[in-house]
């Protein structure tokens, strides 16, 4: 399955609103009443995907002076094919000048079998933000989980933020101290635009500076609760 869905979100003076709001299946995208002048999106999977073959993008395209929230709603869950062929998820993103993007997604959940790989790509201008999480989940209860690659890359004003790849799915490289050390889930969350932290660390959490600005907070959990408890911490 392919497919593409976009949004666009545009300020008219008072609040925004969203000029294109375009989904297609298994990637839909539902207007939620907003909150002050910010438009509020969620995202729903209405078809069991990512399914191996599957090539899903998703464009979100935010204005001069747009604030936009997109939330999903239930974990991903990336699954085989019926081959063993691979599935790809694209989060293509553009925030203007003043502009200002949430972009929540829940856990993805890399089951047996699967192989996927899921790309974030965020042109920002100088002054815009981003908020952006990623929760992975490496298996459902008591199962071995597949292979997952995950590639991350930020600029803001043609400046590189944050570029950042990652792969799981090999146990003997997950259970390591250089990587997850046996951890089932990891946690980042990214915020560019907000305000400078310094750099700190506590139970399985680490939260980092970077140096083009922005904060990046890692949490290692044996599960998600534990993993979003982290990354409060952290803030």
């Amino acid at each position: 399955m392919k497919a593409h869905a976009r949004l666009t979100a545009c300020f008219d003076g008072s609040r925004t609103v969203l000029r294109e709001l375009r989904s297609m299946a298994p990637l839909t995208l539902f207007p939620r009443r907003g909150r002050g002048s910010t438009a509020v999106v969620h995202l729903v999977n209405s078809a069991t995907s990512p399914l191996g073959g599957d090539d899903l993008t998703l464009s979100i395209h935010v204005g001069p002076g747009a604030s936009l929230r997109l939330s999903g709603v239930a974990a991903t869950l990336a699954l085989p094919g019926l081959h063993g062929e691979g599935s790809l998820s694209t989060v293509e993103v553009v925030v203007e000048p003043g502009g200002s993007l949430e972009y929540l997604p829940e856990p993805t959940v890399v089951t047996a079998r699967a192989r996927h790989t899921a790309v974030f790509r965020a042109s920002l201008a100088s002054d815009a933000y981003l908020h952006t999480r990623e929760v992975l989940v490496l298996g459902r209860a008591g199962e071995s989980p597949g292979v997952l690659s995950t590639s991350l890359s930020v600029t803001r004003g043609s400046v590189p933020v944050l570029r950042q790849t990652l792969s799981v799915g090999d146990a003997g490289l997950d259970g390591s101290l250089a990587v997850l050390a046996g951890r089932r889930v990891l946690a980042t969350d990214l915020v560019v635009g907000g305000p400078e932290l310094p750099a700190a660390s506590g139970e399985w959490w680490s939260r980092s500076p970077l140096a083009a600005g922005g904060t990046v907070v890692t949490s290692l959990a044996p599960d998600a609760v534990t993993a979003m408890k982290g990354l409060a911490e952290a803030f």
